[in-house]
């Protein structure tokens, strides 16, 4: 799938927006999934299915908040694995 034309707004505007980066997305679910001890083969698939759903909800959009963004991504890992959400969900508070 090719990369959509999405603005992401990072920070309510106090950080420059940037072009929506479906690898970078997919990096960021691998990685929660991993955190929680998810085969890698696995994790893989799971961030594959969230980013394609994140991308038709994108496919409407020309931009959309950082925060809005993790939210919907993160409605979508959980439907897949509850526990990686919660991490994906948290990493700000956690770290």
């Amino acid at each position: 799938m090719s990369e959509l034309a999405v603005d992401i707004i990072k920070r309510g505007g106090r950080r420059p927006s940037e072009r929506y980066s479906r690898d970078k997305l997919h990096a960021s679910i691998v990685a929660a999934c991993l955190s929680v001890n998810t085969p890698a083969g696995l994790a893989e698939e799971i961030a594959a299915a969230v980013c394609d759903d994140v991308a038709q909800w994108l496919s409407v959009r020309p931009e959309v908040t950082s925060d809005d963004l993790r939210r919907v991504a993160a409605r979508h890992l959980n439907i897949h694995h509850p526990d990686a959400a919660y991490l994906y969900e948290q990493h700000r508070i956690i770290i």
